[in-house]
């Protein structure tokens, strides 16, 4: 279930060439469709290729994640502590974290499948929920699988995923807020850039 959940995040959103406004859940179907074909076809990323991975989140991700506003909700109250500075700091690594770990999920896909669930957005509305299933292959169970869009001035962008009613940055939460509370924001920063530095992987809890 973990690396599903990190894996499926990863793969989320790409970026496309459409140029008008797309749907999120058009957006999300069209661009995961997308990714899992090219992972199910390479088969240096399926025999753990992570190089291959890495550049694949970075060319198909990077571009549709609010990484600012992920930061500062896995941070919570901690993130006015924070300095400008600091703050892009954190933003950063945090950044770099999630590309790892989505990397390391990306080469252990098993040919899941995923179901996307009825949509609807009023009109003028700016935020949205796209809820999927991962079908697993034989007896496994399916996994519910949300995505937490919003509207910027230009596009759709994701600031959460929720697994099993378990949020992406509600899992960080609690250990960056054990770090600040132990070592001050500094004391976070070196952390998170500890993990990058060794290419640690966080997994997600259940």
């Amino acid at each position: 279930m973990k690396s599903l959940f990190v894996f499926f995040s990863g793969l989320l959103i790409a970026t496309t060439a459409m140029t008008q406004e797309v749907a999120p859940d058009v957006l999300v179907k069209t661009v995961t469709n997308e990714v899992l074909e090219i992972v199910r076809k390479d088969k240096e990323i399926q025999s753990g290729n992570t190089r291959k991975a890495i550049d694949l989140v970075e060319s198909k991700v990077l571009g549709h994640f609010n990484f600012t506003r992920m930061t500062q909700l896995a941070l919570a109250r901690d993130w006015r502590q924070a300095s400008a500075a600091q703050q892009k700091i954190l933003t950063d690594e945090f950044h770099v974290l999630l590309v790892r770990t989505y990397s390391k999920a990306l080469t252990e896909y098993k040919n899941q499948t995923i179901a996307f669930k009825p949509f609807s957005l009023k009109p003028g509305e700016t935020d949205a929920r796209v809820r999927t299933e991962i079908r697993q292959s034989g007896a496994g169970k399916n996994i519910e699988l949300d995505y937490y869009l919003e509207k910027s001035a230009a596009d759709w962008k994701v600031y959460d995923i929720e697994v099993g009613g378990i949020s992406l940055v509600t899992n960080y939460r609690e250990s960056f807020a054990a770090e600040v509370r132990n070592n001050g924001i500094d004391g976070l920063i070196k952390s998170l850039q500890a993990k990058n530095k060794s290419g640690e992987a966080t997994s997600v809890k259940k």
